[in-house]
């Protein structure tokens, strides 16, 4: 598909509290809706019995099935112009029961670019502490998983024969330099 020149109008197809349907020339994709993007944590929890990662489980409707992620949420879907990193603290604790203590941005990102406009901030958190049961707010029956990073492939292969999806950011996990 060839590129649209920079005055083709983008026309909106569909608007609802979350996501827009947008068109520009023949390219079709999807945003957020009120400029919206996500912050994604990668919690990294250095305890007496070794380095573990944090992650989330929970249903998700357009896969039809439960999917393992870093923790995550929407950055100013209550509150406009929130920063990242407030958000990030807040989703942390809501849907893991973890705080952190030291907070490292590592950039913005996109999801699918080819089809999505959506951006997320990545950020590393460490020197947690476990202040709740995590679990997210009303409605979402998040589990939460401490996994140790050594087995980590080992955890990802178990849960896809027990048929959870993957999101593609788990695979950071691989990349050393973000577990510094």
């Amino acid at each position: 598909m060839s590129r649209p020149s920079s005055d083709t109008p983008i026309e909106t197809r569909w608007e609802g509290r979350f996501i827009t349907v947008k068109q520009q020339g023949t390219w079709e994709y999807v945003s957020r809706s009120r400029g919206m993007h996500a912050a994604v944590i990668l919690a990294i929890d250095e305890a007496a019995d070794g380095r573990h990662v944090i992650l989330v489980e929970q249903y998700r409707v357009p896969l039809k099935v439960r999917c393992i992620e870093l923790p995550a949420g929407l950055v100013g879907d209550e509150v406009a112009g929130e920063a990242a990193e407030v958000a990030a603290q807040r989703e942390l604790e809501e849907e893991t029961g973890y705080r952190a203590v030291n907070w490292r941005n590592v950039g913005e990102f996109y999801s699918s670019p080819g089809m999505v406009s959506e951006s997320f901030t990545l950020l590393v958190a460490t020197g947690l502490t476990k202040v709740g049961d995590g679990g997210g707010v009303e409605g979402e029956d998040i589990v939460v998983h401490r996994v140790p990073l050594n087995g980590i492939e080992d955890f990802v292969t178990a849960k896809r024969a027990e048929g959870c999806g993957i999101d593609v950011r788990v695979a950071t996990l691989l990349v050393s330099g973000l577990l510094a």
